[in-house]
């Protein structure tokens, strides 16, 4: 969620306010590096910043490393968007969170729907970074997956499987189904 927040809101900037090339870079950076090199370099600045580590680092961690997919996912949906319908709102006296609430983000539900769906599906299948920035007393899901393979795969770790592969599907039939009752409704 925070992720896709933030995403949506770095996709906006990047592409309507800024024409920087070496902010487009950062912007992107976190989904450009190795998960090793990324995870090091937050549990460094973790330490740097002396913030403690625990549920907390791994969402903020996760959140930035989402944040660059989700950004280029909106981003591409923010090219391919009508900027007119957002002229025609501010001539007709909105202002601009009017504007980007009742116009924009209506435009770019798609690409933000399927870059949280990507964020998401990365999320999960993070094991290094959030082994680097959990404590030790709150693993993550991947990391308690992880710890119990290394014995040998239990019934335990296949129900696990099969509840998350459920629960993958349904969201993304949900997602196309609410995609596809938006676009219906929007053509009318």
């Amino acid at each position: 969620m925070l992720a896709t927040v933030l995403g949506t809101l770095l996709a906006v900037g990047l592409a309507r306010h800024t024409r920087s090339k070496l902010l487009d870079a950062l912007g992107l950076m976190p989904a450009i590096l190795p998960d090793l090199v990324l995870a090091i370099g937050l549990l460094v600045f973790y330490d740097v910043v002396q913030f403690s580590l625990g549920l907390h680092s791994v969402i903020l961690s996760h959140a930035l490393f989402g944040m660059a997919f989700v950004a280029a996912v909106v981003r591409t949906r923010l090219a391919h968007a009508d900027s007119s319908l957002e002229e025609a709102s501010r001539d007709l006296g909105a202002g601009p969170v009017t504007t980007f609430v009742r116009v924009t983000l209506p435009q770019l539900a798609p690409g933000i729907v399927a870059g949280a769906l990507l964020a998401f599906t990365l999320s999960i299948d993070e094991f290094v970074i959030a082994f680097f920035t959990a404590a030790p007393t709150e693993p993550t899901l991947p990391i308690v997956i992880y710890s119990m393979i290394r014995f040998g795969v239990t019934p335990e770790i296949n129900a696990l499987a099969s509840i998350l592969l459920l629960v993958s599907f349904t969201v993304v039939i949900v997602a196309q189904r609410m995609t596809k009752i938006g676009e219906f409704r929007a053509q009318d």
